[in-house]
């Protein structure tokens, strides 16, 4: 057993024993090798069923990274570009002056359309057609291309429409020919996950003290205006067949191995696929944007459809870093520094800060360190 594969295995194991955590997994691959594949915990809280490493975890905002992965494959292929129109592509979304945001707005969360009705149902989100007309004919809150803030639910039906737009295929069915059938995580890695599958998956249930989290909240904090409780990722949603059969790709439901996966594939080769080439990382993962997000009221330093810098660290240090973290406390990320891809799954739902995240990174990336040194 190599060195950093022990210590998260100790590490995670300890996590489950002193109650802090129910279920979790962890995965790192290093220069396209499999380094760590860690599980601890039971998958299933009800029946005991164990936690093992093709167990998916839905992962909330991780799935963004996913989505924004699927876009960049098709932008090397030629199949989109960053600076065309969304317009240009899907011409209802021009509608109260948007026409001149463009698919790179979209990616770094400048199209000022962070908000849905607050009346909105999970029903409301199975209906692809239905949310992208409401997206399309919302009035932007700010001019696209002027500010980014968070756009944690539209983001993914923005995204998920311009790609079915120049593919003609929905983002589930692109996700599993271009980027996880060349990988072999077809049967891990989900926007919709196919009613037959259901029963692999892990359950979340709340952790303790995420109610008195979430009523701690400022009330008029504009990302909870925008995006109302009903359609708030929370352990119920997170376990809702409709939302976990529907593709609502500001989420996915994955494994941590599968996404840690596609994330090393971004960085080199894993098993002779890569997904893109030096030149395109570069391009995508350079930042961005580091404006104060207008939604949370903090800046994020943002790239090509993911956040800049490891979770638990000072991002203006960790700018290498890009991925993607959830609400509720998974995360996935790559280091282009390091050549590290880490991934992280649990279904205890806490929606704030993951201790998890933050100190099982944080050994991984010492570890790497050593192992770099040594």
């Amino acid at each position: 057993m190599n060195i950093m594969q022990k210590l998260v295995q100790q590490a995670i194991d300890q996590l489950v024993a002193s109650g802090a955590e129910l279920g979790i997994q962890v995965a790192v691959y290093r220069h396209g090798e499999l380094v760590v594949d860690a599980v601890a915990g039971v998958a299933d809280p009800d029946s005991g069923r164990p936690v093992t490493s093709d167990t998916p975890f839905y992962s909330a905002s991780t799935g963004k990274g996913v989505t924004a992965t699927v876009a960049h494959v098709l932008a090397d292929r030629g199949a989109l570009a960053y600076d065309t129109q969304i317009a240009a592509l899907w011409p209802e979304f021009g509608a109260h002056g948007k026409n001149k945001a463009t698919v790179r707005h979209a990616l770094t969360h400048s199209i000022g359309v962070p908000a849905v009705p607050s009346d909105l149902t999970v029903r409301d989100l199975a209906d692809w057609n239905r949310m992208c007309a409401l997206i399309a004919d919302s009035e932007p809150w700010w001019e696209p291309g002027t500010k980014s803030g968070y756009h944690a639910l539209t983001w993914g039906f923005v995204m998920g429409e311009i790609i079915r737009r120049v593919t003609g295929r929905p983002i589930s069915d692109v996700l599993g020919q271009e980027v996880a059938a060349p990988l072999g995580i077809t049967d891990e890695l989900f926007f919709g996950v196919p009613e037959s599958e259901l029963g692999r998956l892990a359950r979340l249930e709340e952790a303790p003290g995420s109610a008195e989290m979430r009523a701690a909240m400022p009330a008029d904090m504009p990302i909870l205006k925008a995006t109302p409780p009903a359609v708030t990722p929370s352990a119920a949603y997170g376990n809702n067949p409709v939302v976990l059969t529907s593709d609502i790709p500001s989420g996915g439901t994955m494994t941590a191995r599968a996404v840690a996966r596609m994330y090393a594939a971004l960085l080199g080769e894993v098993d002779g696929v890569r997904l893109v080439p030096d030149e395109r990382l570069r391009e995508i993962t350079a930042l961005a944007t580091a404006d104060v997000d207008p939604m949370v009221g903090f800046s994020i330093p943002r790239a090509l459809g993911y956040n800049l810098g490891r979770p638990g660290a000072d991002p203006r240090d960790t700018l290498s870093v890009f991925g993607m973290p959830g609400m509720g406390g998974s995360t996935a990320y790559a280091d282009t520094a390091t050549g590290i891809s880490f991934a992280l799954t649990k279904n205890r739902f806490f929606p704030g800060p993951s201790r998890a995240v933050d100190q099982i990174g944080e050994l991984v990336a010492k570890a790497a360190t050593a192992t770099a040194i040594g």
